[in-house]
């Protein structure tokens, strides 16, 4: 029964739904809970440290019912956009409701979308990593894929990484910096694969180029089926989801740094190049995602089987928390730096 906790990531597309159903304030559902109830209740709920037996491993590393859970999140993705959209081309939407509705479209594009096309990403099987670039494609970030496996799981914690936030720098200037640094080097990473393979820039496996095509694709198919302002909106829609991501990148890695060695390489990525939440809430909406030490430690594990490491950087408060205090600098600064440990701080001045 214990397992039945992850049904709980439904209850965000869940509260989409009731926002657009009944318009107006309603469509500030979504928000208002993700980002202050839900804070509020971790501020007194307690931190879950415990881990799995071994045997309890295997057996859930098996069990469909942890993959099931992502996959549906295919069509509720899908489902909830076009029947928001739908809903906008449709009716007269005033200017407070286009925001609410963008905001909690862009939340479920992040958490549900881009969240759990980051887990199915990392699977072996062809046709689940498919899902999972599916899931990309209404934050307009597919490039997240190539990015993220290829380079950010390499040098995360690295001055190298544009996804690792390094130390004293605002969410702002991360944001700035890692949005249009991944692009481009989604595509040089692209460039250097289609090298490698001998293949022309309109290879069917130029997945950057394909992926630009899908996306202008998307858009433009809203706007000739719905309308033009409606596509405006699946791209605030997008802007919103995709700015979910950097705001959890920069809490994964802020200030966090690999010693280089004497050859000139970087130390093996360990535990204590992630930082850990345990708080029960973002746990579970998130799909262990907060569980991010053991995720970069071994990265092929399930998120039903990840571990918590003592050593690892602990995050004071749950990760919807955090991210509320990210927003704020001098905030973050005053909370985290301190819990950043020394020697990365120096690693980080050289």
């Amino acid at each position: 029964m214990k397992d039945l906790k992850y049904l709980s990531a439904y209850i965000v597309p869940l509260f989409c739904i009731v926002g657009i159903t009944n318009g107006g304030l309603w469509l500030f559902l979504t928000p208002f809970v993700i980002f202050i109830i839900v804070p509020l209740i971790e501020l007194w709920m307690p931190s879950l440290k415990s881990n799995l037996t071994e045997e309890e491993k295997q057996s859930k590393s098996i069990n469909k019912f942890f993959d099931i859970l992502l996959w549906l999140n295919v069509p509720i993705i899908f489902g909830i956009l076009f029947y928001g959209l739908y809903s906008y081309s449709t009716q007269i939407y005033e200017t407070y409701e286009t925001i609410g509705l963008i905001f909690s479209l862009g939340i479920v594009a992040g958490s549900n979308g881009i969240n759990v096309a980051h887990e199915l990403g990392h699977r072996q099987e062809t046709w689940e990593r498919f899902l999972g670039k599916i899931l990309l494609l209404p934050s307009l970030y597919m490039h997240f894929y190539i990015e993220h496996n290829y380079n950010h799981h390499l040098n995360a914690a690295t001055p190298e990484d544009p996804a690792s936030a390094r130390y004293n720098e605002n969410l702002y200037a991360f944001w700035l910096r890692s949005v249009t640094t991944q692009y481009t080097s989604s595509w040089k990473i692209q460039g250097q694969r289609n090298k490698e393979a001998g293949r022309s820039f309109l290879s069917l496996k130029n997945d950057m180029f394909w992926y630009t095509i899908i996306q202008i694709s998307y858009l433009l198919l809203i706007g000739f089926i719905l309308s033009w302002p409606t596509m405006f909106v699946a791209i605030g829609i997008a802007f919103v989801g995709f700015s979910l991501l950097e705001i959890i990148n920069y809490l994964e890695h802020y200030g966090l740094r690999r010693a280089k060695k004497k050859s000139g390489r970087y130390e093996v990525v360990r535990e204590i190049h992630s930082w850990n939440s345990n708080h029960a809430i973002g746990r579970i909406f998130l799909y262990e995602l907060t569980r991010h030490s053991d995720h970069h430690f071994r990265a092929n594990k399930k998120y039903q089987v990840l571990d918590y490491h003592t050593e690892s950087p602990q995050l004071p408060y749950g990760y919807p928390t955090m991210m509320i205090i990210a927003t704020i600098p001098p905030l973050w600064f005053s909370i985290v730096n301190k819990h950043v440990p020394k020697e990365m701080v120096a690693l980080s001045k050289i």
